[in-house]
């Protein structure tokens, strides 16, 4: 085995030579001269509202990640990057042949931010307590500057965008407020004038125009009662007026005097109180004792039944002559009487006239009752809007008193805010490239190469190389070996053959390793591809 090795390497020795050197000195080249890659990070802490939510309800919402996505867009914007490019003067070696675009690519590239969540489970999920925000190039002073200053951005940026929407949504909602209040302002006039103009009709007023209607009906009824008194004290009246003109005396001798000093016939005195009894019966059919009708005719009919028992004892006491007075038959009961009746016209006149008050009040109240359905149905129409608009208002009222005291709070920087927990320093070892790593695994992908090349060489090569080779290849027996002969001529030519490989050997792996440390030379996308994202 080892004789074969021996035998491999004496005859493949200048391909895995070349197939060692070459790879190695391009690792070595490369590990010589690739720049150092500095990383600087800066942690960001996402502060919860200060104000209970309880108290004041924050009008800035969603995820914290989603607004990092937002706020990552401007932040990574060509106008702020640029900035900081010429501010830092990063990449000065780049300037050269890149444009200012590729140079923003470059750095959004260099740019890396890592959310960090809580490990405890809630019902909306883990929730963003900070973040990372790191920078990458190769002076760690300006690494760190450039770290900071991006984690600042975030830091304003947040408190920017919390106050834009916190002030925006104050003033939609302001501006949706005095809308509302306008077309609210104008239903208030619709319904106001529409009650006025429909005072008496509305629905709510119903069940005052009913009892109105049942008191102006009770009224209308007393008032056909007291007429129908009236009429009939005239009826009585009227009779009474008959009778009277037509027992009215003439002119004679004598008449008895009445206490009332009127001269009252006795046969007239009779049948008036025998009319004064009936009306009185008449009276107490409708009325009380307590009426002001049946206490006069009682009056009239005891002052009557006085004067009838007074004549008859007057004449059986003594033989003296009844007192006769020589009267010229004036007509005082029959005035009196016409007095009474004019009085009664009166009231009746005015009792009409009340009536007709009345009927006419309860007609104009029975139309207000029969439209009130029509009334009803066109007022709901306009309340609806009224209200609804109404309710509408008194929502964006509270929505924007809440909103302008979350706009507030976000002014005082009491809401949700990002602050800087831990900032960017500079580091003096630089996190790309590992040498040593590179170094090694280069020199053993350098050996792995060589020996596929040298198994490669053997499975192309099919000449023979010693006597066991041609006895295991052909069965004819093979006697002897002849070594090769050479002349001194031929040791001289090998040997030039010799240097002339080893020199165009050294001068090929010099020159790929000049090639690789021209191009690993301050090649930082080339240590960020080797290193595999790990910076």
């Amino acid at each position: 085995m080892l004789d074969q090795i021996a035998g491999i390497w004496k005859r493949r020795k200048w391909i895995a030579v070349v197939a060692f050197a070459a790879p190695a000195a391009v690792v070595v080249g490369l590990a010589t001269s690739l720049p150092n890659v500095y990383r600087s990070t800066a942690t960001v802490l996402v502060e919860r509202q200060q104000v209970p939510e309880a108290f004041v309800r924050p009008t800035v919402t969603g995820e914290v990640e989603t607004r990092l996505q937002t706020m990552s867009q401007a932040i990574l914007s060509r106008s702020r990057l640029a900035g900081l490019i010429t501010r830092f003067d990063l990449y000065p070696e780049l300037r050269g042949y890149m444009s200012i675009e590729e140079l923003v690519d470059r750095m959004r590239k260099d740019i890396v931010l890592v959310t960090k969540s809580d490990d405890r489970s809630s019902a909306g999920g883990p929730k963003t307590v900070a973040f990372t925000v790191s920078y990458r190039g190769g002076d760690p002073v300006t690494v760190a500057e450039v770290t900071n200053t991006l984690a600042s951005f975030y830091v304003e940026e947040n408190a920017r965008v919390r106050a834009r929407q916190a002030t925006g949504t104050a003033e939609f909602l302001r501006a949706r407020l005095d809308e509302t209040k306008k077309r609210l302002d104008v239903l208030e006039r619709r319904v106001s004038e529409y009650t006025r103009r429909h005072i008496g009709e509305l629905p709510q007023q119903m069940t005052t125009n009913l009892a109105a209607l049942e008191t102006l009906g009770g009224h209308l009824r007393v008032n056909s009662d007291r007429q129908t008194l009236a009429m009939a004290r005239r009826e009585a009246l009227e009779r009474q007026l008959g009778d009277a003109e037509l027992i009215q005396p003439r002119p004679g001798p004598a008449a008895i005097v009445s206490r009332s000093g009127v001269p009252v016939p006795p046969e007239a005195a009779a049948v008036r109180l025998e009319r004064l009894r009936q009306e009185l019966t008449e009276l107490r059919t409708q009325y009380t004792e307590r009426y002001p009708e049946v206490a006069r005719v009682k009056a009239e009919i005891s002052a009557l039944e006085r004067e009838l028992r007074g004549k008859p004892a007057t004449s059986a006491s003594s033989d003296a002559p009844l007192t006769h007075v020589p009267v010229p038959l004036p007509d005082p009961t029959v005035l009196r009487i016409k007095g009474v009746l004019s009085e009664i016209d009166a009231e009746l006149k005015a009792l009409k006239d009340d009536e007709r008050r009345l009927q006419a009040t309860i007609a104009r109240y029975h139309t207000r009752v029969e439209s009130t359905p029509q009334r009803e149905q066109e007022f709901q129409e306009l309340s609806r809007d009224y209200q609804t608009t109404k309710e509408h208002y008194e929502t964006l009222l509270k929505r924007y008193q809440e909103a302008q005291l979350a706009e507030d709070m976000e002014q005082r920087q009491k809401g949700e805010q990002f602050a800087i927990l831990d900032r960017g320093v500079a580091s003096h070892r630089p996190a790309a490239p590992d040498r040593i790593k590179f170094l090694l695994m280069g020199l053993v992908g350098s050996v792995a190469l060589a020996a596929a090349a040298v198994w490669l060489a053997e499975q192309l090569d099919t000449s023979f190389h010693g006597l066991d080779e041609v006895r295991a290849f052909t069965p004819v027996p093979v006697l002897v070996n002849i070594p090769t002969i050479l002349a001194p001529v031929d040791f001289a030519a090998r040997r030039r053959r010799v240097w002339l490989a080893l020199a165009l050997i050294v001068l090929s792996v010099s020159a790929l390793g000049g090639a690789a440390h021209r191009i690993g030379d301050g090649n930082e996308w080339l240590v960020g591809l080797l290193s595999r994202g790990g910076v």
